[in-house]
């Protein structure tokens, strides 16, 4: 049996754009998906703190240490700039496996987006 558990987390990230016309997506600098272990084109969920949007998307790899997190497309609609986002993907693993999994969770700079 297969259980489908948190794979990855980018805690509290500062949105830096909303592009309505663009074809979707969300764009995240590199370094920070590199941190989450997480891929481009991966699905991820995006849970928004200030008005209590969720959404799910997929992930375009933005530039390396520029801090971009854009939201693209309709999920634009979703979002300010400036809101506070958590972006989270998931996959599915044995049950044994879940039961010691450990998820890559990062907490980010949420003024800057870095990892510093």
């Amino acid at each position: 049996m297969f259980v489908e558990v948190i794979k990855s987390k980018i805690h509290q990230v500062k949105v830096t754009e909303a592009n309505l016309h663009y074809v979707g997506s969300i764009t995240i600098d590199e370094d920070l998906m590199d941190a989450a272990n997480m891929i481009a084109n991966e699905k991820v969920q995006i849970v928004n703190i200030n008005n209590g949007e969720r959404l799910e998307t997929y992930i375009i790899k933005g530039e390396r240490g520029s801090g971009e997190i854009c939201l693209n497309g309709p999920a634009a609609r979703k979002v300010a700039v400036g809101d506070i986002i958590i972006i989270i993907s998931y996959a599915m693993v044995d049950f044994e496996e879940a039961k010691t999994f450990k998820p890559s969770i990062i907490f980010p700079n949420a003024e800057t987006n870095s990892l510093n």
